[in-house]
């Protein structure tokens, strides 16, 4: 299984521990038909703090196999909507990284006990391949209840909706979390002139009784911490959200 291990040297800190980042497989919308997959900047900018953290990252995907980030988040993408981001930009310009994206283990292949954290990357996939995915649902409450910090951001926060404890209760019972919220969705929607997702995570959040959804200024960096859980809003709080994961790592 590929890590980013032999390239912690280029920081020169030394590993403390390993983390699992998961990302949706390759799909296709059955709202917009484009083919979706991962939000770049929720995956380069969470490794970026973990690698210079002193990380080893593992990058897991719901069905294993190569991976394609979704179109409007590379930033050399025609539409220049992802230009600003140098972040992902400069990664994509890495062999090793080319590698780590051409060949995930599935989710299937990944035990929770090699790993001290687990991380969602969103992007317009997980809004498919995460919700109602059973397996994904208990490998995330397994890091849960083992008390290891387990993050979602974004539409990965989809997972929410339904993830329960093997108590048979909702994960997010009593807990307050964020994820993309439905002013996000408004305005992306009206940016490309149709209804982009099937649902939208803030609405459903916000029929769960006994939780507590909160979302921050539009396309802010927003996380937040209860417990061990830990989510990010959109694609500019993936950053927060890694920096939560590292801090409670420390603690």
């Amino acid at each position: 299984m590929k890590t980013l291990q032999s390239y912690m040297h280029f920081h020169g800190a030394p590993t403390k521990g390993k983390i699992l980042m998961v990302a949706s497989s390759p799909s296709v919308s059955a709202q917009t038909g484009w083919p979706i997959g991962f939000w770049a900047a929720e995956l380069t900018h969470p490794i970026r703090v973990f690698q210079e953290a002193g990380y080893e990252v593992t990058l897991a995907s719901t069905e294993g196999g190569a991976l394609m980030m979704d179109g409007y988040s590379d930033p050399t993408d025609a539409s220049g909507y992802s230009a600003h981001d140098v972040i992902s930009l400069g990664y994509m310009q890495q062999d090793w990284f080319k590698d780590l994206l051409a060949a995930t283990p599935a989710i299937s292949e990944v035990n929770q006990e090699d790993f001290d954290a687990i991380f969602l990357v969103g992007g317009q996939g997980p809004m498919y391949t995460f919700r109602g995915n059973k397996a994904l649902e208990q490998l995330f409450a397994s890091f849960y209840e083992k008390r290891k910090p387990s993050a979602a951001v974004c539409h990965s926060t989809t997972l929410l909706l339904d993830a329960r404890q093997s108590n048979g209760e909702l994960l997010v019972a009593g807990k307050t979390w964020t994820g993309f919220a439905d002013a996000e969705e408004e305005f992306a929607d009206q940016a490309v002139g149709m209804k982009i997702q099937p649902y939208r995570i803030e609405t459903e959040a916000r029929k769960i009784s006994n939780t507590h959804f909160q979302v921050g200024a539009p396309f802010s960096s927003f996380a937040i911490q209860d417990g061990n859980l830990i989510t990010g809003q959109q694609q500019n709080s993936g950053e927060a959200a890694a920096r939560l994961v590292v801090e409670l790592l420390k603690a």
